[in-house]
């Protein structure tokens, strides 16, 4: 029943962060499709390597995180209309995706069943139920006039992606059979090397490290623009040009 449960919110999941991405990104069409395609082919490619059961090679499972992260790093890097595009996406919507991650609270309930072991569950999940639950608030911050907001949005954006990094560390060590193994506690987290699981560690936690420095990344510019000060326009929260 949780294999269930896990296959329907991590393909809700992946479609709502598609279609946020899709819709709010200043692509033409012949874009917006070409984006759509990529993703679904990385996603494709997760499920074959997960199916063939080469996730078992903690190798595998550090290439298939890091590759979205670098592609993302050296895109942005090297074309200043990745940035621009990137730019481009609310930041109220960046914010309010993370709520997704109240599904974190399965990795606990996976946990109760036996099936993951060691602290990765409860701290993972946990952790993301908490960054999900004060997404709500944070989006609201972000498209409000209070004055502090920015440093409230912070505290949440770095909460989010401490928990995430935590995560993946606690993982990898719990990995039965890993050379990075460090903690021995019962199944470890071979669960998360089988699907829907497996989408989790090669899709879902890339895209929100990527949606985290985003967010950073805005409310540095947004502090640069407004001389150290809060910014006084909704308008420019919602959407940088």
């Amino acid at each position: 029943m949780l294999d269930v449960i896990g296959t329907i919110l991590v393909g809700v999941a992946m479609a709502v962060i598609l279609a946020g991405m899709v819709t709010t990104l200043p692509l033409r069409l012949a874009g917006r499709l070409a984006l759509a395609g990529i993703v679904g082919a990385w996603i494709g490619l997760s499920a074959a390597v997960a199916g063939g059961g080469a996730l078992s090679d903690p190798v595998t499972v550090l290439a298939m995180f890091a590759t979205p992260l670098v592609a993302i790093v050296a895109l942005a890097v090297a074309f200043p209309t990745v940035r621009l595009a990137l730019n481009s996406v609310p930041l109220p919507l960046l914010v309010g995706l993370n709520t997704i991650r109240l599904g974190g609270v399965l990795f606990v309930l996976l946990a109760d069943a036996g099936r993951l072991a060691g602290p990765f569950p409860y701290v993972a999940g946990w952790g993301d139920f908490a960054t999900a639950a004060l997404a709500i608030p944070a989006a609201w911050l972000v498209a409000s006039d209070i004055g502090f907001r920015r440093r409230l949005i912070v505290v949440w954006n770095t909460f989010g992606m401490v928990d995430l990094i935590v995560g993946v560390t606690l993982a990898l060590i719990s990995r039965n059979g890993s050379p990075l193994q460090l903690i021995d506690a019962g199944v470890g987290t071979a669960t998360m090397q089988s699907l829907p699981w497996a989408f989790v560690p090669t899709v879902l936690v890339p895209f929100f490290l990527i949606a985290h420095a985003a967010i950073f990344a805005r409310l540095r510019a947004l502090s640069v623009d407004s001389g150290g000060q809060p910014p006084i326009s909704i308008g420019d929260l919602g959407c940088a040009h």
